[in-house]
Parts: C-alpha cells; structure tokens; sequence
C-alpha cells in the first residue's frame, strides 16, 4: 500500500470513529477529493481487514452501532479545522507528561492524535474519547468519576470537580463553546462552566483548543479568560481586527487544515 492510499484510509477511519455514523461513499469522495470507485477500493481494503462493516452505499465502523447524538455532530461539525488544531496541539506534548483533556469536541480531536507522543498520562471526563485514547497501548488513561452526561457523553457534576481538586497536571487542554470581544471563554451551560474553571486551575500549562468560528459564538456561562491560558491554538479565518487585541492576552498558534 502506498502512502497516500494509507493516509486516505487512516482519514476514513478517523471520521467513522468521531462521528459514530454510516458515511456514503458519495460522501467520502467529496471531503476526500478522490473517485467513487477509489473510495470503493479503500472500503473493501479496509472491510477484509475487519477495520469497518459495509453497508448499502457506505460504511461504519466494525463493532459500533451508528448512533449519531449531538455530540458526535458537534465534533463532525468543521472536521477538518478541528482535526488541525488536534494535530498541531500534540506537537506541544513532550512524551511522560500528564495531561488533562476535557470533553469538548474539538479536544476529542486532539486524543486521537497522541499515539505518536506517548508514554503518557491521560486524565478525562470525556466518555466518547475512550474508545480513541485505549488503542495506544502506552497511554495510561484515567476517567474522572462524576454524574454521566449522555448528550455530551462526559462525567460532570460535584464528584468529578472534588476529584480535581486534588490532582495536578502537566497540561489542560480545553475547548470552548465561544470567545467573546473581551476574550472570555465561554460555555452554554453553568455547571459546565464551573468545573473547567476549576480544570484551569489544575494545569501547570494550559492550552485552549478552539477554531476560528468560537469567535462570537452564541455562549452565556463563562469560565475564564484568553489571559488564563500560555496558549490558544486556532484556525485563520474572520475577526483579523479582534486578534490584534486577543494577542495581547495570550500567545495564539494559528494553523491551517
């Protein structure tokens, strides 16, 4: 197999896994800019090794049910900036580090990403990313214990934030829902906002993870500021003005899809 029939096929995988849903090949050959029929031939390569079940114009990924919830709708959402911020966010990872990641769509991003980093010490609430950080092998993975959110597929609640409390980390990666013109970081809920505020608190670096459209996103619950964080990892895009001022807060690495 050449590399670029291997880096098309890892992408198949990687969008199966994030969004839990069927993908047509009609689908696929649009994001991927290739021919229906080359997509054919990856879904058969990757059905004979038992990677993925096809289906009747598509595909899902073997051993999962599809179950599109708004989560996985929300990490589908801008795939690709969020699949870059990802990326580039585990180049900051230095291996033996201990991170904490929270649950938001685009950090779910940056798990998938770390198998080249490792050994490392990983700490979430994020149910959905299990599945994604257990397939490396030298990545001990600790799930925060707290009330199960099923919308969002994350632990939450009292009992996750007391078990914060008393824990430190190398590095907290959080996303937000928005930025607002004064660069607070935002959440559309309350309690959520309270326990990534005590999640800042535990990082020794803290990095925000969050593409170019959270910029004056709809968000009523803030949770901390650009100030908070040594590091925002963004996408380019609109509000050139407004990141003038942001970058008198914190520094901003922006990457490209």
């Amino acid at each position: 197999m050449n590399r670029k029939t291997q880096l098309r096929q890892e992408s198949i995988l990687s969008r199966l896994r994030a969004t839990q849903r069927e993908w047509r090949v009609e689908e696929l050959a649009v994001v991927l800019k290739v021919g229906s029929l080359t997509i054919r031939r990856d879904l058969a390569a990757l059905e004979a090794s038992g990677a993925i079940l096809r289906t009747h114009g598509g595909c899902i990924q073997a051993g999962r049910a599809v179950l599109e919830t708004a989560y996985h709708q929300r990490v589908a959402h801008n795939f690709e900036l969020k699949r870059a911020i990802g990326r580039e966010a585990a180049r900051t990872i230095m291996p033996g580090a201990t991170l904490l990641i929270n649950d938001g769509s685009t950090t779910f991003h940056l798990a998938a990403h770390l198998g080249d980093r490792a050994p490392l010490n990983v700490y979430t609430n994020s149910i959905a990313m299990i599945g994604e950080l257990c397939r490396f092998p030298r990545i001990a993975l600790y799930i925060l214990g707290g009330r199960y959110q099923e919308d969002g597929h994350f632990l939450g609640g009292q009992l996750t934030e007391r078990v914060l409390e008393n824990l430190e980390f190398d590095l907290v990666f959080l996303g937000a829902d928005a930025i607002n013109p004064s660069g607070q970081c935002l959440t559309l809920d309350a309690e959520v906002a309270r326990t990534t505020q005590i999640m800042l608190r535990r990082g020794r670096r803290k990095v925000l993870l969050a593409d170019h459209t959270k910029i004056g996103a709809p968000g009523n619950a803030a949770y901390g500021s650009l100030t908070d964080f040594d590091l925002w990892i963004t996408t380019s895009g609109r509000g050139g003005e407004i990141r003038k001022q942001f970058r008198k807060m914190t520094t901003i690495k922006e990457v490209k899809r």
